[in-house]
This record gives C-alpha cells, sequence and structure tokens, in this order.
C-alpha cells in the first residue's frame, strides 16, 4: 500500500483532527494530509467521499477506511507496531487507554463551552459550575498519571493519552485556565512540542473563520 492519508478539518478548530494528527506525528508514522475546512458549502459532500460518518478525521489507508480519532490510533498501533503510539508497559498501557477514553467520552461542558480555537485569546471566558468540575477531573488525572511517571508527558515519554489531551492544553491557553505548578509545566511541554508548533503555524494562516465556532470573537478585548 502506498502512504496513507489523514483527512482533517479547519486546524484552528478541530480538536479530533489534532489529536489523530499528533499521535500519528510523534509515532513517526509518515502520512499524507488532506484538509477539509470546515463551514463550506462542498464540506459535507467532500467528507462523504471519506467516510459515511460525515466527521473527520479519517485514515485512508489503501482501500480501507478508518474514521473516529482513538479507532484511528488503535489501527495505527497494530500498523505500524514498532511506532510507540502507546507504552510499552502493560500496566501503564491499560491506564493511558482508561484516561484517554475516558476524555473520548466526558468533559461534554468543558467542550461545548470552551471550544478549540488556536488563534484566538479569551481569558475567562466560558466558565460554570460543570466546565470547573471537568478541570477539576482533567487535573486530577494528570496530577495522577504525572506523579506515576514521573513526567515530563503522562506516561513519561509521549504516548497517544498525550494527543488525546492536547486540544485539552490549548483549550487552557486559550481561555487562560490557570494551573499548579507541575500541571502547567505539563501543559507547556506539550504546547512545545514541533509538531504542536507547526499545527499552530498553520491554524494561524488559516482564512476561514466560522461564527459557529467563535462564540466570543465579539467579546475578545
Amino acid at each position: 500500500m502506498g502512504t496513507p492519508i489523514l483527512v482533517i478539518a479547519n486546524k484552528n478548530y478541530s480538536s479530533w483532527s489534532l489529536r489523530a494528527w499528533l499521535a500519528l506525528t510523534q509515532a513517526g508514522v509518515a502520512f499524507e494530509e488532506k484538509r477539509i475546512p470546515l463551514g463550506m458549502p462542498e464540506t459535507k459532500r467532500r467528507i462523504l467521499e471519506y467516510s459515511g460518518a460525515g466527521r473527520v478525521p479519517v485514515l485512508v489507508d489503501g482501500p480501507l477506511r478508518v474514521w473516529e480519532s482513538t479507532a484511528i490510533i488503535e489501527y495505527a498501533a497494530e500498523r505500524w507496531p514498532d511506532r510507540p503510539l502507546w507504552p510499552a508497559d502493560r500496566t501503564a498501557r491499560a491506564l493511558a487507554r482508561a484516561v484517554s477514553a475516558e476524555m473520548h467520552a466526558g468533559f461534554t461542558a468543558l467542550r461545548a463551552a470552551m471550544p478549540m480555537n488556536c488563534r484566538g485569546r479569551y481569558p475567562g471566558k466560558g466558565r460554570s459550575g460543570a466546565v470547573d468540575a471537568d478541570i477539576a477531573r482533567i487535573e486530577a488525572i494528570w496530577s495522577e498519571c504525572l506523579k506515576r511517571s514521573g513526567g515530563p508527558f503522562l506516561f513519561g515519554a509521549f504516548s497517544s493519552a498525550d494527543a488525546m489531551y492536547a486540544p485539552v492544553a490549548s483549550r487552557f491557553l486559550t481561555y487562560g485556565v490557570k494551573l499548579a505548578g507541575a500541571l502547567q509545566q505539563y501543559a507547556d511541554d506539550v504546547l512545545a512540542l514541533p509538531a504542536m508548533q507547526a499545527w499552530y503555524a498553520a491554524a494561524a494562516a488559516e482564512p476561514e473563520f466560522l461564527a459557529d465556532e467563535e462564540p466570543y470573537a465579539s467579546q475578545a478585548s
């Protein structure tokens, strides 16, 4: 088979695209990137060419189409078993999958009130009791993992669990969420990755402005 294709949406807005993209990039998996901007008249049609679910990301590997970030990561771990997508230790790997699954299924209040926006800076926006509860749970996960591993990432070396939480680190920057020392250092380390810096640079260069994804744009200071 030739080089796989990863179909993603806008880098400024698409947190799920970032998760799959970052996991593959950090693991050194070679792929071709295909970006389909959201909110355009042809968006739905173009995405449906790759996935009947009508969503991105989608990994195209020959005739195979794999959609959903977590499925893409698991497929990649089997397809390229020599790549460090998950921790080598079985216990750490199980915990990494557990916290990743919790990220995939939960934190709906935070995701709704603080949509990912790499270009924006809206400190203090989006806070509520439900969002604060999500933040507290994320802080607890990060604290437990970092205490167990010793850092610098959740399970020592970078893994897909860090890719799953990378959009959270991005949101904390965008909305000015303050963290305790070790947790802030972890978020800073994720954001400082060359791959993340490249993602941010591409997001800054995107021309699209999607009002539905920018609930606080008119309130920017």
